[in-house]
């Protein structure tokens, strides 16, 4: 059985909700994070890398969500929720898959200009660079999802269990709303967030969740 390592308010909740789509069984182990909002001693040692989601899988440590979900959807799921190579929507499932951290990379440049109490201008070539990128991103999504239902096709599938995390739970960290601004996304943030698994997924281990009672 595969156990999810989770972290409070992390990626993991994406392995928790794409075992939930497929009814597969799992352990979820629990860690809190610390008074500084790391991941504690005993996680950070699962792992060379420390970072969350963790699962185990027999002798298998993995990490990295978008490997461990592609890789739970084909060893475990029967390539149920991916997109095979000889489907004409695996470019798209591809690039969606891997969009996820190009997001996360432009908010997290922004966050260092403000923890260190720098006010770059427009006319700074990081900022410039970041900004420029991010509303790229943002401009793909809404034409992706004005041509399709799904990022990676016509159906459900991983990529969308990737892209929800940085479509809500980022937004706490700063990210941009996603509002009447962007109203293709939004109605796939509300279309998707309607599913029963997703539901289910962020009460046992969504940011508001907490860790179980004993």
């Amino acid at each position: 059985m595969i156990t999810i390592h989770h972290l409070g308010v992390s990626q993991s909740d994406r392995v928790v909700w794409l075992m939930e789509e497929l009814n597969l069984p799992y352990e979820l182990k629990w860690y809190d994070r610390g008074a500084d909002f790391l991941a504690p001693p005993e996680y950070r040692a699962l792992h060379p890398v420390g970072t969350a989601p963790i699962i185990t899988d027999g002798d298998l440590v993995m990490a990295e969500s978008t490997a461990i979900v592609e890789y739970i959807s084909q060893r475990h799921g029967g390539g149920k929720l991916s997109v095979q190579p000889d489907d004409p929507d695996y470019p798209h499932y591809l690039f969606w898959m891997q969009f996820n951290n190009n997001l996360q990379s432009t908010l997290f440049i922004k966050l260092t200009f403000q923890t260190t109490g720098t006010t770059p201008g427009a006319d700074n070539p990081m900022m410039a660079t970041t900004q420029r990128r991010e509303d790229g991103i943002y401009r793909a999504l809404e034409q992706r999802l004005g041509e399709s239902e799904y990022l990676g096709g016509a159906r459900f599938s991983c990529a969308d269990i990737m892209s929800m995390f940085n479509l809500t739970s980022l937004g706490m960290l700063g990210a941009r709303a996603i509002d009447d601004s962007l109203p293709n996304t939004l109605a796939y943030v509300q279309r998707i967030s309607a599913r029963p698994a997703y539901q289910k997924a962020m009460l046992i281990a969504g940011p508001a969740a907490s860790r179980p009672a004993a």
